[in-house]
């Protein structure tokens, strides 16, 4: 048996596949597309039943590829759909439900923010409507789960009784004109005064009160993970790691006999940001630094995504990401790489058009540090006063506006417009909100562990090869030429590749002053992306797409460090 979950987006739809599935469900493109789905779970009765949270649509009439998405897994094999209802919006979310209704498909309708509809002063009659659609209607709060057991029964009740008759439409306007008598018969809208949370609302989507709270929520948000992150690292995977590092080298030094097979899988150094064996810093990249970074940085996201916050920032950031070819829904991508780059790659797969993936996951990667790159830079430039750090972001910034100014210019292809639903706000769920993060650090894990484990057998052959000294050695003249930057300074850039904190380290000890180390920030953060996000960049955009970004990189990084130098110096 399948059960398909479906209705508009931000309806709660996630929330309730959520309790009704465990944390054992799969993530995955729908074939030949990049626009994502989750399949889990559950037990109807004494039956195993797959449910499938489809993308979030407002018709079945596809306009665009989630739609499509959605169509498609509707019309392959529905046994019973879960159409859920937001119930603030009843009007609007019944367009859907006639549609799926005229199917006749065996259907049961959640109405979902129940509690929400009633503090708003809608009061909707459950009975009344499922008289009026001739199909189950439970009345639920998804967060607190209030009404998923009556749900459930439903569910049982459908999978065994007969599709409903069709009932078909000839227009549009028919339908609207249906939903109109429903809504008459089971709604009365009461008045009421508009609470904190309206007023909350209200102040966080106009530009003159909503720009300083994004400011704000950001500051917020990036110090609680840099924080925490810092505090699991040192505390918890660094102990781990530094005995996981002398255990795995007596191992692998006692029973591998070929020193290649030994550099390969531990490396030829004890550090283990320096070894580049796929069992020591493989494994610590992602586990040891990324990892502690990332878990406090999907709660935090979690949390916006949940209380309702990311919908308004999108909103006020729309006008200025429209002028670089993207909309406000490329602000994800954003905030995802000021944790890390590699979900932030990934999910520019919830842009519409080629051209806006490419823009958003160029322009991201070059311009927005990382949190551990962040933390380094506010290390090492801190003891000569914030001017100097301020002055590195606000060349990033300025990069990624002009940047993405030409490109947009320059690059054909269309940049559709931004259609979102602004939700209320809302309290997060706890359970709900563990539960997702648990899920998005898993699939994380996935992606990365494999590439960067490639990653270092690359480097290693760099390394063996002789290679990464050669390199260095012809980069010499254009690092201190250009750049103004000691000689020495070509390593640390090559070693940016594989992690771009490491490669400002290793700026620590060459003596550079204040303007230079601003400058080798810089040019550290655009010239090319860490070895983990190259790999999954050559996965999401190609190796023709990741080849075009790296090339307008290395001129941008080059010609905006010398810009900086002519400047500074």
């Amino acid at each position: 048996m399948k059960i398909i979950l479906m209705g508009n987006p931000n309806v709660g739809k996630s929330v309730i596949f959520s309790r009704l599935t465990g944390i054992d469900v799969i993530s995955a493109n729908y074939p030949g597309t990049t626009v994502e789905y989750t399949e889990g779970r559950m037990k109807l009765g004494e039956q195993m039943t797959t449910l499938v949270d489809a993308p979030g649509v407002y018709s079945l009439d596809p306009t665009t590829r989630v739609e499509e998405v959605s169509r498609k897994i509707f019309l392959n094999g529905a046994d019973v759909v879960v159409n859920v209802i937001d119930a603030t919006n009843l009007e609007r979310n019944l367009f859907l439900t006639l549609q799926i209704l005229e199917q006749g498909v065996p259907t049961v309708v959640a109405l979902n923010l129940w509690d929400v509809a009633t503090r708003k002063g809608i009061l909707i009659n459950a009975k009344a409507l499922e008289k009026e659609l001739g199909v189950p209607v439970i009345a639920t709060v998804a967060v607190s789960g209030q009404g998923i057991r009556d749900l459930v029964c439903a569910l049982r009740e459908a999978g065994k009784s007969s599709p409903p008759p069709a009932v078909h439409f000839d227009s549009s306007n028919q339908r609207w004109a249906r939903i109109g008598e429903i809504a008459a018969r089971t709604q009365k809208v009461m008045h009421r005064h508009p609470s904190v949370f309206d007023h909350l609302e209200d102040l966080s989507i106009k530009p003159l009160t909503g720009i300083p709270l994004a400011i704000l929520a950001l500051y917020l948000s990036f110090s609680l993970v840099i924080e925490i992150g810092e505090m699991l690292q040192l505390r918890v995977t660094d102990p781990i790691f530094l005995a996981y590092s002398q255990f795995i080298s007596q191992v692998v030094e006692s029973y591998i006999s070929s020193p290649l097979l030994r550099d390969i899988l531990i490396g030829t150094s004890p550090e283990l940001l320096k070894s580049f064996g796929i069992l020591t810093t493989g494994l610590y990249i992602p586990l040891g630094v990324v990892l502690p970074f990332l878990i406090p940085f999907y709660l935090v996201l979690g949390m916006l995504e949940d209380i309702g916050y990311l919908p308004r920032l999108s909103i006020i950031l729309d006008a200025f990401m429209h002028r670089i070819g993207l909309h406000g829904a490329a602000i994800l991508p954003c905030v995802l790489g000021m944790g890390c780059s590699v979900p932030a790659v990934l999910s520019v797969r919830i842009l519409e058009s080629p051209k806006q993936r490419y823009l958003a996951a160029t322009l991201m990667t070059m311009a927005i540090p990382c949190a551990s790159q962040s933390a380094m830079i506010f290390g090492m430039l801190a003891p000569y006063g914030l001017k100097y750090i301020l002055l590195v972001y606000l060349t990033l910034f300025c990069t990624f506006a002009v940047t993405g100014f030409l490109l947009h210019r320059f690059i054909g292809g269309e940049s559709p417009e931004i259609f979102l639903e602004i939700p209320p706000y809302r309290m997060p769920n706890p359970h709900s909100l563990l539960k997702k993060t648990f899920i998005r650090i898993r699939e994380f894990l996935k992606e990365a562990v494999p590439y960067i484990a490639l990653g270092m057998i690359v480097m290693n052959f760099f390394f063996l090869t002789g290679l990464m000294h050669l390199i260095g050695e012809a980069m010499r003249p254009l690092v201190s030429g250009l750049l103004g930057l000691p000689s020495d300074a070509a390593t640390a850039l090559i070693i940016g590749f594989l992690r771009k904190d490491v490669g400002i380290g290793m700026f620590a000890p060459l003596g550079m002053n204040a303007v230079q180390l601003v400058i080798a920030s810089v040019v550290l953060a655009m010239y090319l992306p860490c070895v983990a996000t190259f790999m999954v960049m050559l996965k999401e955009l190609g190796v023709s797409g990741t080849m075009k970004s790296i090339a307008l990189r290395l001129v941008a990084a080059l010609l905006v460090g010398t810009i900086l130098h002519l400047i500074l110096a």
